[in-house]
């Protein structure tokens, strides 16, 4: 198994643990979510793996970007100097990506803060188990710019259109207790637990995967992937089946489990 530096990675019987090690509030930078994305791959090749767990060391779950990253800073600097350069969320989004192509249930446990793009990582996993002393938030209207992770799609999916908007627009602080009453998270118990009843998710006890059986909970073996022959003249992404059928074209990283085809005509 590869060697992580950011993450610890274990297997307990069927399910596979990643565990998110950069305390007390685990923000993320390229090379973590590039790790994690690397640890979902080699659980997706493991035929006894039937279901990932996400989790974190620490006093968040995590807290977002970190903006002090050195590679960061470098680039935006770059940047401007020359707007045509990648700027790192360019970066950031090609491995992020990877992590929504995986092919098995994945369960986040989140015992405490899930922030921005700390978010967009719970909401990129099926299921969430919180407790009443988790805060989910969207901070990036307050901080300027755009909801980032893909959370434009798939939050909505999840906790309805003016849920979202009520998130976006405000920045507010959602509790466990609230998140699931909203449909955020599926189960809340007390912090002390959440990483207990992760594994305990109904998908834990799913049957081998075969080649007729379904990738994911909810039978969709789309894949979000970057390929030049597909991208947008804006530099944006194309999403297609693995079937090669006519691309799709619903906004970047569409959750997985609902992705609406436009027509080709």
């Amino acid at each position: 198994m590869t060697k992580y530096t950011d993450i610890g990675v274990e297997k307990h019987g069927h399910v596979g643990l990643i565990e998110i090690r950069k305390p007390p509030l685990n923000f993320f930078d390229v090379s973590l979510i590039n790790q994690i994305a690397d640890a979902l791959e080699e659980f997706d090749k493991d035929i006894e793996i039937r279901a990932s767990v996400l989790a974190a060391q620490g006093k968040a779950f995590c807290a977002g970007a970190d903006f002090s990253d050195p590679k960061r800073q470098e680039q935006e600097a770059s940047a401007q100097k020359d707007p045509a350069a990648n700027l790192p969320i360019n970066h950031l989004y090609v491995q992020a990506v990877r992590i929504f192509r995986n092919k098995k249930p994945v369960v986040a446990a989140i015992h405490g803060a899930a922030i921005g793009g700390g978010l967009g990582l719970a909401v990129s996993a099926d299921f969430r188990v919180t407790c009443p002393e988790a805060r989910f938030a969207a901070n990036f209207t307050k901080l300027g710019f755009h909801p980032g992770f893909g959370l434009t799609a798939t939050l909505p999916e999840l906790v309805g259109k003016n849920n979202a908007e009520l998130i976006f627009y405000t920045s507010r602080r959602v509790t466990g207790e609230e998140a699931t009453r909203m449909g955020l998270a599926n189960l809340c118990v007390p912090q002390d637990q959440v990483r207990a009843e992760a594994p305990a998710s109904p998908t834990a006890s799913w049957p081998p995967p075969t080649t007729n059986s379904p990738s994911r909970p909810s039978c969709a073996r789309r894949r979000i992937s970057r390929k030049a022959s597909r991208r947008r003249p804006n530099g944006g992404w194309r999403i297609s089946r693995e079937d090669k059928t006519p691309p799709l074209a619903p906004p970047p990283f569409s959750h997985r489990s609902r992705i609406y085809p436009t027509s080709t005509n």
